[in-house]
């Protein structure tokens, strides 16, 4: 299982999925151009001092994500979808790929993409803070996969 960020735009939600990727001991894929210069500066708040225990793969591109990105299903988190992720079966080699803040994923990230999943929400309501999201996806994939780290 991991996580991909395309394009992220808010340091302090990247800075959250990298803590949440550290404590879940799940690799975190950032896919740049971010929306600000990604640095340690820029997440240390958010990600706090679990940073030094990220698995983090930074992509220059969505082309060299697509060269460089490991095996699975790439699994995209989009409020166009159909398919609440909660009806989902996911394996455990799956890219969990969120979008973009401001924008979500453009079409070419949608075409290139093996499912796309929505969180159901509240009708008028557009959308949740992506690192909420993605908490709540992982969530549900570990669960299922019953791949949650092991306390000694």
């Amino acid at each position: 299982m991991r996580l991909a960020l395309f394009e992220p735009d808010i340091p302090p939600n990247l800075g959250t999925i990298l803590r949440l990727g550290a404590c879940l001991d799940i690799p975190v894929h950032v896919i740049e151009p971010c929306g600000f210069p990604f640095s340690v500066q820029a997440v240390r708040r958010s990600a706090m001092d679990y940073l030094e225990h990220a698995d983090i793969t930074r992509h220059d591109s969505w082309e060299h994500f697509k060269a460089e990105r490991p095996v699975g299903r790439l699994v995209l988190m989009t409020t166009k979808s159909a398919i609440p992720y909660t009806e989902f079966h996911f394996a455990p080699d799956d890219i969990l790929l969120m979008g973009r803040e401001s924008k979500g994923a453009p079409d070419y990230v949608h075409d290139a993409v093996d499912a796309r999943l929505l969180i159901p929400l509240k009708p008028g309501l557009r959308s949740i803070n992506v690192a909420t999201a993605a908490a709540m996806v992982l969530g549900e994939a570990l669960r299922q996969l019953d791949a949650f780290p092991r306390r000694p």
